[in-house]
């Protein structure tokens, strides 16, 4: 297996600012590297113990006081990175920061790249692909059920599923070479029945995996719930309520909102990806028609759909403009009711935006038809360490996987071809799940995985 320095720039000690720039009480600057502890000893802390904060009061190498530091190290191979690795704790800001920074390039450091930490990590042996991949889902989860997700592959819950599967096809291979090589043992031939039941076995527990990435997305984006309506119909403001915050632009005058607006509200059991859309009708004004085309679009993603209106008619009328657009459950729902006389009892739910009337009931009936829905998909909310497919890599991978699985049984089945031969398309599929943990890594699938990192991690 290729090591860090086994690669261009390997041997260099790095370093980054590991938090977020900007105004706040602390920032963490990290290096890794065969020098990091020596680098940190250029700039005045002289007396580190692992794992041990160190007060230190910094100085860059030409003498110059820098601030009033806590230094932490980590020694090889016990460190994040599987190297040296020191972080210094600086108080917050644009100047300590940046001053210190600057100190450890002058001191010999190199500035890291994005994602170049853990890289190394993985390099190194301390993670894998798919824990490395969980490193960067944590810091973008937008929800508490993503995070959650996150977590449990960064613990290696679908890093130890890929190798299970794997060695299940190395076994594949290994009742393959038996028949192959020694035909003539006691124990006479494997039975072809033998082979087909375990490949078939395979392919449908890679089956079942791929089929965990519509709840992944669910997990990661929220479900679709779309508000539609006819202009003026207090979508924008219902939107905003739903939110508990003003994301949309709200005026009185018909057609403002002009492009699909969206969100994520972090909710319980699923968190939901609420669209403002365009109001529904014909018009003769071109920036509106387009952001009514882009309206259409989303409701023929959603799952669920708020037919909005201020009276019966309005919502009738949006309820049949929705018909040929939306598979996803229709909820009937009459805004601005601080406005109007009290209705008589119907299928609307009502709500008002002003006075936060009716919007736990419409949260309530949202929270039913999606659990609903994800029932009938097989897409439930997962509980506990369920494993899922979460990146359009680890789709493609266990996909080319299943795929030469698929043609190994065809083969296999009507006896096309000799079995070493069959064969070959089981070593395209051990390949493929290899490819996805790291096992066998080459620089243009390190760089896929990277290239979206943040400098620092």
């Amino acid at each position: 297996m290729v090591t860090a320095r086994q690669l261009p720039g390997g041997d260099d000690t790095i370093v980054a600012l590991v938090t977020a720039a900007g105004r706040g009480a602390i920032a963490v600057i990290r290096l890794s590297g065969a020098r990091a502890i020596e680098i940190a000893r250029a700039l005045g802390a002289s007396d580190l113990q692992p794992r041990r904060a160190t007060r230190v009061a910094l100085r860059h190498p030409d003498g110059t006081s820098l601030d009033d530091t806590l230094v932490t190290c980590f020694a090889a191979p016990r460190s994040y990175t599987g190297d040296d690795v020191v972080e210094i704790s600086t108080h917050g800001g644009q100047v300590a920061p940046s001053l210190v920074l600057a100190a450890c390039v002058a001191a010999g450091a190199r500035p890291a790249t994005p994602g170049e930490f853990t890289r190394r990590a993985v390099l190194n042996g301390r993670l894998d692909l798919v824990q490395a991949e969980a490193v960067a889902d944590l810091i973008d989860a937008r929800t508490t059920a993503m995070h959650r997700q996150a977590l449990s592959q960064l613990d290696g819950g679908l890093s130890r599923r890929l190798l299970a599967l794997r060695e299940d096809v190395i076994h594949l291979e290994a009742l393959i070479a038996y028949d192959i090589d020694f035909p003539e043992e006691d124990d006479g031939p494997i039975a072809p029945t033998r082979i087909k039941q375990a490949a078939e076995s395979l392919r449908d527990a890679l089956r079942a995996l791929l089929h965990t990435a519509p709840r992944a997305a669910v997990l990661r984006d929220g479900v679709l719930v779309v508000i539609a309506g006819p202009p003026n119909a207090g979508k924008s403001s219902l939107f905003n309520a739903l939110l508990g915050e003003s994301r949309a632009l709200v005026t009185p005058i018909a057609g403002t909102t002009r492009d699909a607006i969206e969100a994520v509200l972090d909710r319980a059991p699923l968190p939901l990806r609420f669209v403002d859309t365009a109001g529904l009708r014909d018009t003769d004004d071109e920036i509106e028609r387009l952001g009514i085309e882009v309206s259409r679009r989303y409701l023929g993603q959603a799952r669920v759909v708020l037919a909005c209106g201020t009276g019966a008619d309005d919502i009738a009328a949006t309820c049949q403009a929705l018909t040929h657009h939306t598979t996803g459950t229709v909820i009937r729902v009459r805004t601005k009711t601080d406005l109007a006389p009290a209705a008589l009892p119907g299928p609307e739910l009502g709500v008002s935006a002003e006075t936060g009337h009716g919007l736990g009931a419409l949260l309530d009936a949202i929270d039913r038809a999606a659990a609903a829905d994800a029932v009938a998909d097989a897409a439930a909310l997962p509980m506990g360490d369920d494993v899922l497919v979460t990146r359009e890599r680890h789709r493609v991978g266990l996909t080319a996987a299943h795929d030469d699985l698929t043609e190994f049984l065809m083969v296999w089945e009507h006896g096309a071809l000799p079995a070493p031969v069959a064969a070959v398309h089981l070593y395209a599929a051990r390949e493929a799940l290899s490819d996805l943990i790291g096992i066998v890594e080459t620089e243009d699938v390190l760089d896929r995985v990277f290239r979206d990192f943040c400098i620092g991690k």
